[in-house]
């Protein structure tokens, strides 16, 4: 168990090789922990053999591939001084943009559209990141909420926290001589929920407030 100022960080990394790319590097050797059969237990069966000239391996006449395409990888990061399983941040970096998700619990009182010291920190750090990368693209300040209360409430309440979290964002940004952003501000309420309102844990995830936007090529 992690204590309770550990950062929990998830990451998915796709490594492509290709074919004559450098020289190959043998893996260091490893015991293996999987015991071995029993005596008198049936030793693992083999494959099952794959007939590669099955027709049902094979495309129906007149079709073709689709062409190839890159795929969208993403990196998830959690950080949280609580525990592993309520984040306070996550970052999503994929190939084409980068979102930092602040949980309301952490920026925002009950109810309240006005930031904590700690959240401003935060916004403040995701505005040294976004100079940085010399970001050109329009950066998108969205706000969500749970399915908790009226409808009308969590749009209105969604796009004053957003808002809030844009003015400390341009604010730092301009005063790292980097005011030429434009933004996209909105509050969706309960729309596009990322985890189960039917539980706190999930109604959690779901009150925050994104920042994405979209570095420049390397």
């Amino acid at each position: 168990m992690r204590s309770a100022a550990a950062a929990a960080k998830f990451t998915l990394t796709v490594v492509l090789l290709a074919a004559g790319a450098g020289v190959a590097v043998a893996p260091q050797a490893v015991a293996d922990t999987n015991p071995p059969p029993s005596a008198g237990e049936p030793a693992p069966s083999a494959p099952v053999r794959i007939d590669p000239t099955s027709p049902n391996l094979q495309l129906p006449e007149g079709s073709t591939l689709a062409p190839p395409k890159v795929l969208d990888i993403v990196s998830v990061t959690d950080e949280s001084s609580v525990a592993a399983s309520q984040p306070e941040q996550r970052q999503e970096t994929s190939n084409s943009t980068v979102t930092y998700a602040l949980q309301s619990e952490v920026a925002f009182g009950k109810d309240s559209a006005v930031l904590s010291a700690a959240a401003t920190s935060r916004i403040q750090a995701i505005a040294a990141d976004i100079n940085t990368r010399h970001v050109t693209s329009p950066i998108r300040v969205f706000g969500f909420t749970d399915d908790l209360g009226s409808s009308e409430h969590g749009d209105a309440l969604s796009k004053q926290r957003a808002q809030a979290v844009y003015q400390v964002l341009a604010t730092a940004l301009s005063s790292a001589g980097d005011s030429s952003h434009t933004f996209q501000v909105r509050g969706y309420g309960e729309d596009y929920p990322i985890a189960d309102n039917s539980t706190e844990v999930g109604r959690q995830q779901n009150r925050r407030v994104e920042i994405t936007f979209t570095p420049p090529a390397a």
